[in-house]
């Protein structure tokens, strides 16, 4: 499943540093801005306990685990809505994302240039915010002139509601409020506005890049940031980048957690940073479990057995006669899938199933 989420944020804040933690994939990290020119997309494994278990329990011939893509994009700088700096390969490069983790700094450095002049967390912040809105309201006012004109002079139903739309967009941008405040109903309005493609509909996680001290509890900058979007749809997670560095270059598991332990961590900020991408992008995990193989695959929240089926092969889909389906918790407790079945708790489900995070699923199909 190629969703992507896309790191944004000032030059200088610990974006490239925080992607070289997440990835193999080793991005320039230097002190100036612009360092990271093309996007840098990086494929990573989404930490999962269960896969752990299930692997045990199987000792399987291979193991696929669930990964997310995260790309690493250009720092943006004020203007970028006019193409000042990078601003138009910004823009471009994060358009083609589906949600967005927002890279602040929260950290006192002298010898890290801020391209402000100082830290101010929330400021640099409402710096992306404007940029976007901007161009969000240049795309939604070029098409509501038309839309309206269309409304009103062919009495157009389909012109009329987009033209709502658009105008409820309007008065949410033209108050500084991203697009993503704004709600709709119908399932008219939700398609039309996903089409749209808005800078500022997407999902954003908020990531207060922070120093070895107040990895734990955040510290003052990462308060007034909770403050600024305690009205936004958003999330908020403190991680300490240049901390973050100093584990992955750790060589084993145990030496990595002895370090997590020492400065107050049950795991690293990266495992928490790939599972809120995962959620963010609002997907979900099903397995497929046995001596050959144990698997986690990637599905969208809400999505049903069919289309479950298919993305695994697109067969699997098109001949869908039912899903076998047992629950994480029945396979381990009871000890796998045979004494599952003994037991009576493997469910027969049709296809308006609704597949649940952690089911293992076993499909039957004929093409």
């Amino acid at each position: 499943m190629s969703l992507q989420c896309g790191i944004v944020g000032l030059p200088n804040v610990g974006k490239s540093t925080l992607f070289n933690c997440l990835s193999n994939a080793k991005a320039q990290s230097a002190n100036f801005p612009f360092c990271t020119i093309e996007p840098n997309v990086g494929v990573i494994t989404v930490p999962d306990d269960r896969l752990t278990r299930l692997v045990e329990m199987c000792q399987p011939k291979s193991v696929v685990p669930a990964t997310v893509e995260i790309v690493d994009i250009a720092g943006l700088v004020k203007g970028a809505s006019k193409g000042e700096g990078l601003g138009n390969k910004f823009l471009a490069n994060i358009r083609e994302t589906d949600a967005i983790i927002h890279v602040l700094r929260c950290f006192d450095d002298d010898n890290i240039t801020h391209v402000d002049g100082s830290v101010d967390p929330v400021r640099d912040k409402e710096i992306i915010d404007y940029e976007l809105q901007l161009k969000d309201l240049e795309t939604v006012e070029s098409r509501l002139a038309k839309t309206i004109k269309a409304a009103q002079t062919g009495g157009d139903k389909t012109a009329r509601l987009q033209a709502d739309v658009l105008q409820r967009y309007k008065e949410a941008l033209d108050k500084g409020l991203p697009a993503r405040s704004v709600k709709f109903e119908t399932a008219d309005e939700q398609k039309f506005a996903r089409e749209l493609f808005l800078l500022t509909a997407k999902p954003v996680l908020y990531v207060c890049n922070v120093d070895d001290a107040s990895a734990v509890n955040g510290n003052k900058y990462v308060d007034a940031v909770r403050e600024a979007i305690k009205d936004e749809d958003a999330q908020l997670l403190i991680v300490a980048a240049a901390t973050e560095s100093d584990i992955a270059e750790l060589d084993t598991w145990e030496e990595r957690q002895e370090f997590l332990q020492e400065i107050g961590l049950e795991e690293s900020g990266v495992a928490r940073l790939i599972r809120a991408a995962y959620n963010l992008l609002d997907l979900q995990t099903f397995f497929t479990a046995g001596s050959d193989e144990v698997r986690a695959w990637t599905f969208m929240r809400g999505s049903k057995a069919p289309r479950c089926a298919g993305i695994i092969h697109t067969d699997f889909e098109k001949g869908f006669i039912r899903a076998e389906v047992i629950k994480y918790d029945d396979y381990v407790n009871l000890g796998g899938e045979t004494a599952v079945k003994e037991a009576g708790k493997m469910g027969i489900e049709g296809k308006e199933y609704v597949v649940q995070d952690g089911d293992i699923m076993h499909f039957r199909f004929n093409v």
